[in-house]
């Protein structure tokens, strides 16, 4: 592992393009420690202009495979380069965060499932299909374990409770 950080960092350091900045950045996000830390505020500072780039700044960092992400997660949900607004920085955060990070998502404690519940629910009324696309992360909740399962379900329920929620939400919510 310290010899993989060490060659991620210097990839990051030396990299003249973007795209192998990125890839050295990726590495460096699995591995963790402080040059993961670093390398991505050097990026964000380097590309903090640049959208699309941004778009995958946030993904790396939903990605990362530990317990801690969500705080990460919601943390970067307060970032002043995040909105609500911007579908784009939606998939990007909470759409990797749900579909490609299995272990902090699906956490025991069911965190991963309330974030998604919270996110979905503010968003349905800026941006219902959004809304809707990103729920629809848990539309294989009957193939999980009693424990997890109960947890998604309740989820869906109280998805389902609220007031007002557009038709998108509700027709992925009771399909599921």
């Amino acid at each position: 592992v310290a010899k993989g950080a060490k060659l991620a960092a210097e990839q990051f350091v030396h990299a003249t393009n973007m795209t192998d900045r990125l890839s050295a950045l990726s590495a460096l996000t699995l591995i963790g420690g402080p040059a993961r830390e670093t390398a991505l505020e050097q990026f964000y500072a380097q590309f903090a202009g640049d959208g699309l780039v941004l778009d995958k700044w946030f993904a790396l960092q939903a990605m990362i495979p530990e317990p801690t992400t969500i705080q990460r997660v919601i943390k970067l949900m307060q970032h002043a380069d995040f909105s609500m607004k911007n579908p784009n920085r939606l998939r990007s955060l909470i759409g990797t965060f749900t579909n490609m990070n299995l272990l902090s998502f699906h956490a025991p404690d069911g965190s991963g499932y309330a974030l998604l519940k919270d996110v979905v629910l503010e968003v349905d009324p800026l941006n219902p299909q959004i809304a809707a696309r990103l729920l629809s992360s848990l539309r294989s909740w009957r193939s999980f374990e009693p424990r997890r399962r109960a947890l998604i379900e309740r989820c869906l329920k109280e998805v389902l409770e609220k007031e007002k929620i557009s038709a998108d939400l509700k027709d992925i919510a009771t399909r599921a």
